[in-house]
């Protein structure tokens, strides 16, 4: 079936949302605050709190964001009033500096993996069905494009290929259990695989704050720019999902690679 020009055009889009430079840059570009500089400063005992809190914040966030968010069918998403609830958490956590890390991260990741579950809503997906659920997890793997995240930034397709097997395998071990029961060595490694890749943005996201420039203020405002990393995303991963149930994964797929942006 070839793709029609309004379909081409929601494809091109997704491309740009998905591939467009990472973190670091949208930081750097919105409030002028040297990331590489700070990821380069920060010392052992942050690097070990940062990997600590993105494991335990995604498994915290995923089962509490599906509870919390009641099945719709309504075709949009409200991005503004999740990005004001995580400044609200951001501003906190920069108030209280990279010791507030482990209680902030858990409280805004529940945030992002709500507003994720909005935006696959309004692209037509049924977050009741265990399919989509992963889908809403794989979102925290992509990092689009960043010197500095070099395993999420290695292309869209190249990370779906690459996680594809530990997902097939989660939804298998499934079985209409909630994420935070399941605990078969699958799951477990599933969760791993999407931390390991998470963790690196949420360094750049931690390394913003620890600037001098950041405090309560600032930390609100990395906060945003972090919520609508994520929600780019989300945007043209379900996009993507969309077009590939009405034209077939290998498809679009294949017209995403040829796509010039």
């Amino acid at each position: 079936m070839q793709m029609d020009s309004i379909d081409l055009q929601s494809l091109r889009l997704a491309k740009e949302l998905l591939e467009k430079p990472g973190l670091t840059a949208r930081i750097a570009a919105k409030i002028g605050a040297p990331v590489e500089k700070g990821l380069s400063l920060l010392p052992d005992k942050v690097q070990k709190t940062v990997h600590k809190a993105a494991e335990k914040s995604i498994h915290v966030a995923y089962d509490l964001a599906m509870r919390t968010v009641p099945p719709s069918n309504d075709k949009t998403s409200h991005n503004l009033g999740h990005k004001l609830a995580v400044a609200g958490t951001g501003g906190a956590g920069g108030f209280f500096g990279p010791a507030s890390l482990l209680i902030e991260l858990p409280i805004s990741t529940t945030l992002m993996m709500r507003s994720i579950i909005d935006i696959a809503q309004s692209e037509g997906e049924d977050i009741s069905d265990v399919d989509t659920k992963l889908a809403c997890l794989e979102v925290f793997a992509f990092g689009g494009l960043s010197t500095a995240d070099d395993a999420a930034g290695s292309g869209y397709i190249m990370t779906r290929a690459a996680l594809s097997k530990a997902f097939t395998d989660a939804a298998k071990a499934f079985l209409g259990k909630s994420l935070a029961e399941e605990s078969a060595p699958i799951m477990v490694r599933l969760l791993s695989s999407v931390a390991s890749r998470f963790q690196l943005v949420v360094a750049e996201k931690a390394a913003a704050q620890l600037m001098p420039l950041v405090g309560a203020l600032g930390g609100a405002a990395v906060n945003v720019i972090f919520m609508d990393h994520f929600q780019d995303m989300a945007r043209g991963h379900f996009v993507v999902r969309r077009l590939e149930r009405k034209y077939g994964i290998n498809e679009v797929q294949t017209m995403y690679r040829e796509l010039t942006i």
